[in-house]
């Protein structure tokens, strides 16, 4: 679970306290652990300041604290500041910028990541995929591998996302998928054909920024068309 850490001061010593996080980037380098962080000057009192820092979790954000040079980077900042800071820590239960990049990665590794069995990094146990071109809903991990394959069996192919609306607990994703024709795909021999396709996928998530549920929409009629399959 995504870890935030909100760390509030007083200053009215502004610019050495930034050229001192400045520091601190630069000498944690290769070793911080930090995925984002967000400064920000209250606009009604420019001496209160607020720091936003974003870890991948609770337990490597400790790792980050137990460096070196956080400690001291902590002391100085401390004798910067008018009075003692305060800090807040939060379990992210939320992140709607977290769930579109969660969607935008497994649209790339359905694509181009070799070992599908890291595709539990963002899908959950249990998953479960509506595809109306199946006659049967696709659930868990091994049925989802299967379905990959027998796409990644027909085609090379990519995905280009187009658009992105997250709303609550749910992503929807327009795309554009092109594809080569180069095996077999539902009984249709290669022709080599380079294919194009759109649709849309839905996702949810879990709190934990796993993708519990997917619906698919995409025109595999007109893919088919493309192929020389069906006419029209």
């Amino acid at each position: 679970m995504t870890f935030v850490q909100i760390i509030d001061c007083k200053t009215s010593r502004f610019d050495e306290l930034n050229r001192l996080m400045d520091q601190w980037v630069e000498q944690t380098r290769g070793k911080r652990t930090a995925t984002h962080s967000t400064v920000g000057q209250d606009r009604s009192d420019s001496a209160h300041v607020v720091e936003i820092v974003e870890f991948p979790s609770y337990d490597v954000a400790m790792r980050n604290s137990q460096l070196p040079e956080t400690d001291r980077i902590f002391r100085e900042m401390i004798a910067l500041c008018d009075e003692m800071p305060s800090f807040t820590d939060l379990d992210v239960v939320r992140d709607e910028a977290l769930y579109k990049t969660q969607s935008r990665r497994l649209l790339d590794m359905l694509a181009h990541e070799p070992e599908l069995a890291l595709l539990d990094d963002v899908l959950a146990e249990g998953y479960h995929d509506h595809d109306p071109t199946n006659e049967q809903d696709v659930i868990g991990m091994d049925a989802t591998q299967r379905a990959v394959e027998m796409w990644r069996g027909g085609f090379d192919f990519d995905f280009t996302v187009e658009d992105q609306i997250a709303e609550g607990d749910r992503v929807c994703t327009r795309w554009t998928w092109r594809g080569t024709h180069n095996g077999d795909f539902l009984g249709l021999q290669p022709t080599g054909i380079d294919a194009t396709m759109t649709g849309t996928l839905v996702h949810r998530f879990h709190d934990d920024g796993k993708i519990v549920e997917g619906w698919w929409q995409y025109d595999l009629l007109g893919l088919m068309g493309q192929l020389g399959a069906v006419e029209g």
